[in-house]
């Protein structure tokens, strides 16, 4: 099967600190693979490198065919990025955001009308599109979101805490809308989230970064299974977070600041 992400023994330092520290892995094509990691353990300079927003100090990772060192303009051109931060313009309608965006990323404009009708219609916003995002719910606003960063057709996803902030009804939507455009559109998604039961259903793997190191990286029922003493059925991925880093999950459930976010580029 095809690797659509290559992370290759990727270090990042700050001075004589290191933030990632040799990771390695790989994200075949069409998988949907969760990334987690307490604050402060090297989860968003990871991220940070992969979508080209930071240099590696050695090793490298490759996107979609692209190396984020020597071919970044390629990289940022096949992939789509969601912030947790709601970034869409309140005064605009939806179908206006999702305009903005398909311009700026050069779309065609005969194929401009099709791409935005469709996705408008994936994420069940079609009614929506001549609203102000103003007036959307949370839930919408995140839709509009995901919508928009779709709008040129990439073939990885990236999405940081897409459900933060959202009432339960509203976060099951979101995966399940998320699920359904993966596998319409074929995309390969790599996913941050401090919720845990996101993960678990989301996730055909799961990756849990501490200290700078990759500690963990399998399927969800491989990773509780490999808690020792215990019955797999009745491990959560609670259990193997503290299992596998010591620390419990409230830790990680810490709201980040918006400097935190893997997508923002600190000065």
């Amino acid at each position: 099967m095809t690797n659509a992400i290559e992370v290759r023994d990727i270090v990042k330092k700050f001075g004589d600190f290191t933030a990632v520290d040799h990771i390695s892995f790989t994200v075949a094509a069409g998988e949907i693979v969760g990334l987690l990691g307490p604050n402060g353990a090297g989860k968003s300079t990871l991220i940070r490198m992969m979508v080209t927003l930071l240099p590696p100090t050695s090793g490298t990772a490759v996107i979609n065919g692209y190396d984020v060192a020597r071919q970044s303009d390629d990289v940022r051109r096949s992939i789509g990025v969601i912030p947790q931060a709601m970034t869409s313009d309140l005064e605009l309608s939806v179908e206006e955001n999702l305009l903005i965006f398909a311009k700026l990323y050069g779309v065609p404009r005969d194929k401009r009308t099709r791409l935005i009708a469709e996705l408008l219609e994936a994420v069940e916003l079609t009614q929506w599109a001549d609203k102000p995002v103003k007036n959307l719910s949370g839930g919408m606003r995140r839709r509009v979101e995901i919508a928009r960063g779709l709008v040129h057709e990439p073939r990885v996803f990236f999405l940081d805490e897409p459900t933060t902030g959202l009432d339960p009804v509203s976060r099951t939507a979101v995966w399940t809308m998320l699920q359904r455009i993966k596998s319409q559109r074929d995309l390969t998604v790599l996913i941050t989230t401090h919720y845990m039961d996101e993960a678990d259903k989301l996730c055909d793997r799961i990756a849990i970064v501490d200290h700078g190191k990759l500690v963990a990286l399998d399927a969800p029922h491989a990773l509780k299974a490999s808690i020792p003493g215990r019955q797999a059925e009745t491990v959560t991925l609670d259990d193997v977070f503290v299992h596998y880093t010591g620390r419990d999950l409230r830790d990680a459930l810490q709201a980040p600041s918006a400097m935190d976010s893997p997508f923002v580029m600190r000065r």
